[in-house]
């Protein structure tokens, strides 16, 4: 088991930002990664492929990224594989969120928040990924949780992708004395209510974060207030740059973003020395982006 954690999450984070920089790299052993690497599509692919990843950003960047549903889809011997890679991460020093992308309601959401925060599950993570269309409040056990543990939960709000831009962006409305009154967008409401909850409503600030897609134009939120971690997907592969990802989080506190690249650096492998130099340069120029 990790050892007993002290600190916040958005605290962790900001250390380990100011010692290697914004960059968190994925773990994503896809099929045709897998391939890509000469490795099997088994359980034993996926724990070379994640050992390998671990043992390249080591010393690199402060985080990694696995992403869970690669690991899931070989049942029981995937998630086993999941346990190994995410043990050598925590032993290696890397900060790891799981990317589980879970949400649901009460008891529910209670087991899943116990899978992915307690520290005494074989699961355990700095960070898990959640999603909020259950309502922010469904999430609160997970809040809850990671703030007693100096762990984090970080909310999908602005995806990277498309295809969620239509409800991200949605108008909320209301009614009031017989008219109908229109009021800010979805994410920004579930990004008010995140700043809403690390400035008060948590037993530690900073325990809530939030996935703001790098390739997105600035929304009504003053990102800069939010009071919890970023986390950043869309720079490399989905068209995100670092020019653009640091006018979107100008103003931000310093280690207070992470910059997500999965593709663009695991494309490099299966070459330790190449997936150490690519993550490494990546991890260097987006660090002088941000200051």
């Amino acid at each position: 088991m990790p050892d007993p954690v002290t600190e916040g999450f958005a605290v962790r984070v900001a250390r380990a930002v100011a010692v290697r920089g914004p960059l968190c790299a994925g773990i994503d052993p896809s099929a045709d990664l897998l391939a890509q690497w000469g490795l099997p599509d088994s359980a034993d692919g996926l724990r070379t492929f994640g050992l390998r990843c671990v043992e390249a950003f080591a010393d690199v960047v402060p985080a990694v990224k696995p992403q869970v549903a690669f690991f899931e889809r070989l049942a029981a011997a995937g998630i086993g594989a999941l346990e190994s890679v995410m043990a050598a991460a925590r032993e290696a020093g890397l900060l790891v969120i799981a990317d589980a992308k879970r949400g649901d309601i009460g008891s529910t959401m209670e087991a899943y928040a116990s899978a992915w925060l307690d520290p005494s599950s074989p699961l355990v993570a700095d960070a898990v990924t959640l999603l909020p269309y259950m309502g922010l409040g469904s999430l609160r056990p997970a809040f809850d949780l990671a703030a007693s543990s100096g762990r984090g939960v970080i909310v999908v709000v602005r995806g990277s992708n498309p295809e969620g831009r239509s409800i991200q962006e949605a108008v909320t409305s209301f009614r009031g004395n017989g008219e109908l009154f229109h009021g800010p967008s979805v994410e920004d409401v579930l990004l008010q209510g995140i700043g809403d909850l690390n400035r008060g409503g948590l037993a530690v600030p900073g325990t809530v974060g939030a996935v703001v897609g790098a390739t997105l134009q600035p929304s009504q939120f003053d990102l800069a207030g939010l009071g919890g971690v970023i986390l950043a997907p869309g720079v490399g592969a989905q068209g995100g740059t670092v020019e653009g990802t640091a006018r979107l989080f100008a103003g931000c506190p310093p280690g207070g973003v992470l910059v997500n690249v999965s593709r663009s650096v695991l494309g490099a492998g299966p070459d330790l020395g190449a997936l150490k130099r690519t993550a490494s340069a990546a991890c260097e120029e987006m660090s002088r982006a941000l200051g």
